[in-house]
C-alpha cells in the first residue's frame, strides 16, 4: 500500500490528557488504574476513568450532542493543536476532502441509562430532553467531530466491539488511496458507562485487582475509557523527514464464537500477516508489537499463540493496558497513538501491572521498559464476534 502520513496525534485516557501526560506515564510505568467508584455501581473491580471528563461544556450550537461519550471527545480534541491541524487541512483540501472516521462500542449510552431512570411512572415515556439521536446513537461521536471541527467530507462510525478504532485506520487508507478523499479524522471514543460495566461483569470477566496481561496469574480485565485521534493525509511526494506514517494493515474475522478468540488464534495470524503482506515487511522486521493483552486467560493465550507462530521469540512485545485499562471501542486508537511514541522516543514502554509473564506463552514478553531504535511497530485490536485488525506503523528517515 502506499504509506499514509501521521501528521498529528492526540488522545485522553486515565493516564493523562494530552500527548505530554501520557508520554510522562509511559515513561514511569505509571497505572491509571483506580478502585471503582463510577456512579452508582458496586462492583469489586478496578477501572481507568479519565479526570474532568463531567466539567467539559461543549459549544452551545452542539448542545444536543451533549453526553460524556461527546464531551470526552471534546477534551481530546481541544489538546495538542488538534483542533487547528484539522482546520488548516481543511483550508489546504477543502472541507468536503476530509472525512471522520471514528470506532466506538456504547458510544453515549450512559445517557440512555439515566433516561430510563427518569422514565413517566404511568406511561414510561422517556424524558422529552432525552436525544437518542445526539447521545446514544452509535454515529453521534462522528457527526459530533465533523460539526466541531466544521468538516463536510464522509462521516462514518465502526461499532466491532475492540477492533473498532483500529479498523478506522484500514478504512481511511483505502478511501484515500482511491481517490475519495485526502484526509481523515480517525480513531475512537468510548465512556464508561454501567451497561459495559456490568455486562462484563456478567461475563464474570472484571478482575478485582489491577489488570495483568500475559501474567501467569492473570485475572481479568480492567475497564477504561478514552479519546484519541489522529489526523492522517496523503502523503505529500516529498515528505517530511522522521514523521510516522502508517504502512500496512490486515483485517480478519475468527468466525468461532461470539465472545471467545479462536484458541490457537487464526484470525489474528491472518490479521497480523495481511498487515505484514501490505507492508511488505517480514516478520523479523517488525521492531515491536503493542499486544491486544486484554489480561483474560483465553485472549492472551490465543493472541500470544499466533504471535508465536508468525515472530516466535524474535520481536518484543507487551501489552499496555495495565496503564489505561480496556477503552474497547477507543482501544485501538489509543494504542495507535503509543505505538507512534513509541516509534518516535525509541522506547517500548514497561507492561505495567505484569508481575510475571507466563512461562506458557512462547514469546518475547517485555515485562520492563526497553531504550531501542524502532522503525517498524505492529499493533494488535481484537473484540468480540472474532473481528480482528492488525495496524503496522514505520517512522520514516530524518
Amino acid at each position: 500500500m502506499t504509506p499514509i502520513l501521521l501528521s498529528r496525534l492526540t488522545a485522553a485516557s486515565c493516564i493523562g490528557t494530552g500527548l505530554a501526560a501520557t508520554r510522562a506515564a509511559l515513561r514511569a510505568g505509571r497505572s491509571g488504574l483506580a478502585p471503582c467508584r463510577f456512579e452508582d455501581a458496586t462492583l469489586d473491580c478496578w477501572i481507568g476513568e479519565v479526570p474532568g471528563v463531567d466539567a467539559v461544556a461543549l459549544p452551545p450550537a452542539l448542545s444536543r450532542f451533549d453526553c460524556r461519550n461527546n464531551r470526552l471527545a471534546q477534551l481530546a480534541l481541544g489538546q495538542d493543536g488538534f483542533a487547528d491541524a484539522v482546520a488548516d487541512a481543511a483550508r489546504r483540501y477543502g472541507a468536503h476532502r476530509v472525512a471522520v472516521l471514528l470506532g466506538t462500542s456504547t458510544a453515549g449510552i450512559l445517557n440512555t441509562e439515566h433516561a430510563y431512570r427518569r422514565r413517566d411512572p404511568a406511561s414510561g415515556a422517556l424524558p422529552a430532553d432525552f436525544d437518542y439521536q445526539g447521545s446514544h446513537n452509535i454515529a453521534s461521536v462522528s457527526d459530533f467531530v465533523r460539526h466541531a471541527c466544521q468538516l463536510a467530507g464522509p462521516a462514518l462510525a465502526v461499532s466491532s466491539a475492540c477492533s473498532s478504532s483500529a479498523k478506522v485506520f484500514a478504512t481511511a487508507a483505502r478511501m484515500i488511496e482511491t481517490g475519495v478523499i485526502d484526509a481523515a479524522v480517525v480513531g475512537g471514543v468510548d465512556s464508561l458507562c454501567l451497561t459495559t460495566l456490568y455486562g462484563f461483569n456478567s461475563l464474570e470477566l472484571l478482575s478485582p485487582e489491577p489488570c495483568r496481561p500475559f501474567d501467569a496469574g492473570r485475572r481479568g480485565i480492567s475497564i477504561g475509557e478514552a479519546a484519541a485521534f489522529a489526523l492522517l493525509e496523503r502523503t505529500p511526494a516529498s515528505p517530511p523527514g522522521d514523521t510516522v506514517l502508517l504502512t500496512g494493515y490486515g483485517e480478519s474475522s475468527d468466525a468461532h464464537h461470539m465472545s471467545s478468540p479462536h484458541p490457537e488464534g487464526h484470525g489474528a495470524r491472518l490479521a497480523m500477516a495481511a498487515a505484514l503482506d501490505r507492508a511488505g515487511l517480514e516478520s523479523g522486521q517488525i521492531d515491536y508489537i503493542n499486544l491486544h493483552g486484554t489480561a483474560t486467560p483465553s485472549n492472551d493465550s490465543a493472541e500470544g499463540r499466533a504471535v508465536a507462530d508468525l515472530f516466535g521469540r524474535r520481536v518484543p512485545a507487551n501489552s499496555t493496558k495495565g496503564y489505561t485499562g480496556h477503552a474497547l471501542g477507543a482501544a485501538g486508537g489509543l494504542e495507535a497513538v503509543i505505538a507512534a511514541i513509541a516509534l518516535q522516543d525509541g522506547f517500548i514502554p514497561a507492561s505495567a501491572g505484569t508481575r510475571t509473564a507466563d512461562p506458557d506463552i512462547a514469546i518475547d514478553y517485555a515485562s520492563n521498559a526497553r531504550e531501542r531504535s524502532l522503525t517498524h511497530v505492529l499493533s494488535n485490536s481484537f473484540g468480540f464476534g472474532g473481528t480482528n485488525a492488525s495496524l503496522i506503523f514505520s517512522r520514516s528517515a530524518p
